[in-house]
């Protein structure tokens, strides 16, 4: 008799359990259709990629509010590459990325394993490669010491507005 009340015991106190979690869920509010983007500030880690780059590191200026930035980093271990992601008004993946490491295989492994269509897309008077990918297209300009990409699930029309948005400052 003794583990048969223990096991209903322990039956009890999980159905106890149970009705008030569903309480809970029931009465506290949550909002299903919430954006659950999150967006961060990226003017610290621009200033300071800025200051320890060793090349000019390109944010955007004058983008429209839709543009929202989810993601920014600096490594300076790892060939100073600079990355800034944005979902833009269709909420799209564009991302910025600079590199020291202007190789082919950084500009893959960056773009998802895109690869150089040959052709180019001018973009504010200077010439960019476009790079065709399975997920990712790129527009990329190679620099002296290091390369630029603009890269994302977008078309080249918007990965082209990201580039023309882009303002390249050294040293802030």
């Amino acid at each position: 008799m003794k583990g048969k009340q223990t096991v209903l015991d322990m039956v009890r106190s999980l159905a106890v359990i149970g009705v008030v979690v569903a309480g809970v869920y029931m009465f506290v509010p949550h909002d299903e259709n919430a954006d659950p983007t999150h967006v961060v500030d990226y003017r610290v880690e621009t200033a300071t990629a800025r200051r320890a780059a060793p090349y000019p590191v390109a944010a955007p200026v004058g983008l429209p509010a839709e543009w929202r930035a989810t993601s920014v980093s600096f490594e300076r271990k790892n060939a100073n590459a600079w990355h800034l992601g944005f979902l833009d008004p269709d909420k799209q993946y564009v991302a910025v990325e600079q590199s020291s490491d202007a190789s082919a295989k950084n500009v893959a492994k960056v773009t998802q394993q895109a690869k150089p269509t040959g052709q180019s897309q001018q973009v504010g008077g200077q010439s960019w490669e476009r790079w065709d990918g399975d997920k990712y297209d790129a527009l990329v300009r190679q620099e002296q010491g290091h390369v630029t990409v603009v890269t994302g699930t977008v078309s080249f029309e918007q990965l082209g507005a990201m580039a023309a948005a882009l303002e390249y400052k050294q040293g802030q």
